[in-house]
C-alpha cells in the first residue's frame, strides 16, 4: 500500500528559499562552492555541475580533493564587473 506524500505550500517554499551569500565585491576568497557560485550567477547548482562535468560553461572549476571550487575572479568576469 503507497501513501500519499502532500507537502504543503510552505514546506516546498522553505525547501527551495536560497541561502543569502554575501555581495561579490566582498568576497575574498579566490574560490566558493558551487552553491555559492550559482547564486552569483543565477544558475542552480546542478547546471554549475553540468558545466564542470561537460567542461562547456563560460567558467570552469578547480577541483580540490573531489569538490568544485569556482574562481571569484572569473565569475566576476563572466558577470562583467571585473
Amino acid at each position: 500500500m503507497e501513501t500519499a506524500t502532500h507537502h504543503s505550500a510552505g514546506t516546498r517554499r522553505a525547501r527551495t528559499e536560497c541561502k543569502l551569500y554575501p555581495p561579490l565585491e566582498t568576497v575574498t576568497r579566490p574560490t566558493v562552492p558551487t552553491e555559492q557560485a550559482g547564486y552569483y550567477l543565477d544558475r542552480r547548482p546542478q547546471t554549475m555541475r553540468g558545466w564542470a562535468c561537460l567542461e562547456n560553461g563560460p567558467i570552469r572549476p578547480i577541483r580540490v580533493h573531489g569538490r568544485l571550487a569556482w574562481p571569484v575572479a572569473e565569475i566576476k568576469r563572466a558577470l562583467g564587473v571585473a
